[in-house]
C-alpha cells in the first residue's frame, strides 16, 4: 500500500460551479470522480498481492519483480507535476479523459502481457495515465459541485476513496488472484475506466491558464530518477563498480542537475524552486520522501513474507492487512484534531518513531512467526505511527503557499512520496537480496524448486534465507523512518494550527 497524496482543498480559481452546475447529475458526477480516484489509488497496491503469482507465471527475476511496483510509482510520481500543468493549459476535463483512457488501455495491455518486459511497459503507461488524471480530479470537484454542502460532500467522498483505495486494492488483489487469475488485477480496471469515461460529460470544465508545458524538465527529471533507481538495482545485482552501474549513476547525476538548472531558468517550471524557500515546506517534502521510501518497501516485503514463507493465499494476505488500514485511518483522524493543540512536529515526530518501532519489531520475524502475536500487533503499531505523520506533513506542504502554487505544492508532496517509494524499494530490495544470498545463493529460486520437488528441507533452508533478507529490509525501513523523524524535528518549526478546515483530504493508497 502506498500512501498516495495528501492534498489541500482550496477553491481553485473563480467559482464557476453556480447555475451551470446546478441541475446536473451531481450524484453521477461524484461517482465518476470517486471511481477514477479509487482506480488510480488501488493500482498502487493491488499488484503487490499478485506479485508471487506473476513471478511464477512469467518467470520474473527477483530484481525485475520490484520494478513491477517501481515502474508505476516512477512514471506516476515523475510526471505528476507535468500532468497538473497540462490540465491548467489544455483543460482539466480533457486531460482527465485522456488520462483515464491511457490508464484503461494500459490495464488491458498489462492483463494480456506474455512476459515481464511488456508487463513493465504497461505499468509505466498506467503511471502516465494516472499522472494525467489524478491532478485534475480535485479541480473538477470545485468546478462541478456548488459551494457548500454539495461540494463538501464531494470532497468527503473523494477523501474516503483515497483512504479506502489501499485497502480495496489489497483485498481485491487477493480475491481476483485467488478466484480468477493475476491478470484480472489489470482487467478489472477496464470496465471501471470505460464507465468513468462515459460519465465525464457530467463534469464541468475548469478554466484554462496561460503558460506552456515544461517538457525538457519532465524529460530530464523523470529520466534522471529512472537512471538512479536502475543504478541502485543494478549495483545490488552486479556490484557497485560494474560499468553499467557506474554509467547509470553518472547519467542520473547529469540529468538531475540539468533538471534543477532548467527549473531555475525556465519561466514556467514544472517544479518552482521558490516552493523550497520555506523550511516547513521543504521539511515536509523531505519527510514524505523518507516515509514513502520505508512504506513501499514494507508492503512489498511483508506481502512476500506472508505468501512465500507463511504460505498465505492471496486473499488471506489481503485480509491480513486490515489492521493496518484501521490503524492508519484512526490515527489520521486523531492527528487532525491534535493539530489545533500541538505543533506539527510534536505529532509527526513521535508518529515516525512509533512507525520505526513497528519496523524493528518486524525485523525480529522468523520463518514460523505467529500472525496474532507478532505480525498483527507490529502492523498496528506501524500504521498508528504513519497515520500520525500524514496530516502534519500535508499542512506543512501547503501552509502559506501563494494561490497559484497551491496545486503544485500539494502535488509535490505526492511526488515526494511516490519517488521516495521507488528509490526506497530499489535500495531495500538490494539489501534484502544480498542478505538472503549471503545465507543461500539464489534463495528465491531454491524455494520455488523445493516447492515443485516437495523437497521440504530445501524449502526450509531457502525460507530461512529469504526471511533473513526481509528482516534486513525492515531494519533499513526503520532507519528511514528514524531519518524522517530527524528531519521533522530539525526542519519543521511551525506552531499549532488555529484551524485545519482547509487541509483535508488525506489519501492513503
Amino acid at each position: 500500500m502506498s500512501v498516495e497524496s495528501v492534498t489541500a482543498v482550496t477553491s481553485a480559481g473563480p467559482d464557476t460551479s453556480g447555475p451551470s452546475a446546478r441541475g446536473r447529475h451531481l450524484g453521477l458526477a461524484l461517482c465518476v470522480i470517486a471511481a477514477a480516484q479509487l482506480m488510480v489509488v488501488l493500482d498502487a497496491t493491488i499488484t503487490n498481492i499478485a506479485l508471487p503469482a506473476i513471478q511464477t507465471d512469467l518467470g520474473v527475476s527477483d530484481a525485475n519483480l520490484a520494478w513491477i511496483v517501481n515502474s508505476y510509482a516512477l512514471a506516476f510520481g515523475g510526471l505528476l507535476l507535468l500532468g497538473g500543468k497540462a490540465g491548467d493549459l489544455f483543460g482539466r476535463r480533457k486531460m482527465f479523459q485522456v488520462g483515464i483512457a491511457v490508464f484503461t488501455i494500459a490495464s488491458l495491455l498489462g492483463g494480456l502481457a506474455p512476459n515481464d518486459g511488456l508487463l513493465l511497459g504497461a505499468r509505466i503507461l498506467q503511471g502516465v495515465g494516472a499522472a494525467l488524471a489524478a491532478p485534475s480530479a480535485l479541480a473538477l470537484i470545485t468546478t462541478t459541485f456548488p459551494a457548500g454542502k454539495p461540494r463538501n460532500k464531494a470532497m468527503a467522498v473523494y477523501a474516503a476513496m483515497g483512504g479506502l483505495g489501499a485497502t480495496v486494492g489489497l483485498l481485491l488483489g487477493g480475491v481476483l488472484t485467488d478466484v480468477l487469475d493475476w491478470r484480472w488485477v489489470f482487467f478489472v480496471n477496464i470496465p471501471i475506466g470505460l464507465a468513468v469515461l462515459a460519465g465525464t460529460r457530467t463534469l464541468v470544465e475548469a478554466e484554462r491558464h496561460p503558460g506552456r508545458l515544461d517538457v525538457p524538465g519532465a524529460i530530464t527529471g523523470t529520466s534522471g530518477l529512472i537512471a538512479l533507481v536502475y543504478g541502485i538495482t543494478r549495483g545490488g545485482e552486479h556490484g557497485w563498480t560494474n560499468s553499467i552501474t557506474m554509467t547509470s549513476f553518472a547519467a542520473a547525476a547529469v540529468l538531475l542537475i540539468s533538471f534543477l538548472l532548467l527549473q531555475a531558468r525556465t519561466t514556467d517550471p514544472m517544479m518552482p524552486l521558490r516552493l523550497f524557500k520555506d523550511r516547513n515546506r521543504w521539511g515536509s517534502y523531505a519527510t514524505m520522501l523518507f516515509i514513502g521510501s520505508g512504506m513501499f518497501a514494507f508492503f512489498y516485503f511483508l506481502t512476500l513474507y506472508m505468501q512465500l514463507i507463511l504460505g498465505y493465499s492471496p486473499i488471506k494476505t489481503g485480509f491480513a492487512y486490515l489492521p493496518f488500514s484501521f490503524g492508519m485511518a484512526a490515527a489520521a483522524g486523531i492527528s487532525s484534531k491534535l493539530l489545533t493543540h500541538f505543533a506539527p512536529r510534536l505529532i509527526a515526530g513521535p508518529g515516525l518513531l512509533l512507525a520505526a518501532t513497528g519496523m524493528f519489531w518486524f525485523a525480529t520475524l522468523e520463518s514460523d512467526s505467529s500472525y496474532a502475536s507478532h505480525l498483527m500487533p507490529a502492523m498496528f503499531v506501524t500504521s498508528l505511527g504513519l497515520g500520525m505523520s500524514f496530516v502534519p506533513m500535508t499542512l506543512g506542504a501547503v501552509n502559506g503557499v501563494a494561490h497559484q502554487d497551491t496545486g503544485v505544492a500539494s502535488a509535490l508532496l505526492n511526488t515526494a512520496q511516490q519517488i521516495g517509494g521507488a528509490l526506497g524499494l530499489a535500495a531495500l530490495s538490494t539489501i534484502s537480496t544480498s542478505a538472503a544470498n549471503d545465507k543461500m545463493p539464489e534463495a528465491a529460486g531454491a524455494l520455488y524448486r523445493g516447492l515443485a520437488a516437495k523437497d521440504f528441507a530445501l524449502v526450509s533452508k531457502a525460507g530461512d534465507a529469504l526471511t533473513h533478507g526481509y528482516t534486513m529490509a525492515f531494519v533499513a525501513a526503520g532507519a528511514l523512518f528514524l531519518a524522517g523523524a530527524g528531519v521533522t524535528a530539525w526542519a519543521i518549526n511551525a506552531g499549532k494550527q488555529r484551524h485545519t478546515d482547509g487541509a483535508a483530504p488525506v489519501h492513503m493508497g
